[in-house]
């Protein structure tokens, strides 16, 4: 399970370089972070209970944030 945390960091890594070569530098450091974490984490030879509850918190975290700012943060046809 650890392995799989390792690639998490891996992909993770390839989005924030992706974003920062796309000039969008505060998505850039939130991937550079997540990446440090999952990477971090890995090396902590947790159980494999452990990993899935630490997943299923990190999803709903995220999960959270991404609803509550496209809900309250976005403004709807501001694009163009």
């Amino acid at each position: 399970m650890d392995r799989m945390f390792r690639v998490l960091g891996f992909w993770t890594g390839i989005f924030a370089v992706m974003f920062y070569l796309g000039h969008m530098q505060t998505t850039a450091l939130l991937f550079f972070a997540q990446t440090g974490f999952f990477v971090l984490l890995s090396y902590l030879k947790l159980s494999e209970r452990m990993y899935i509850y630490v997943f299923g918190a990190y999803l709903t975290v995220s999960f959270i944030g991404f609803t509550y700012w496209s809900t309250f943060m976005m403004v709807p046809g501001a694009a163009h």
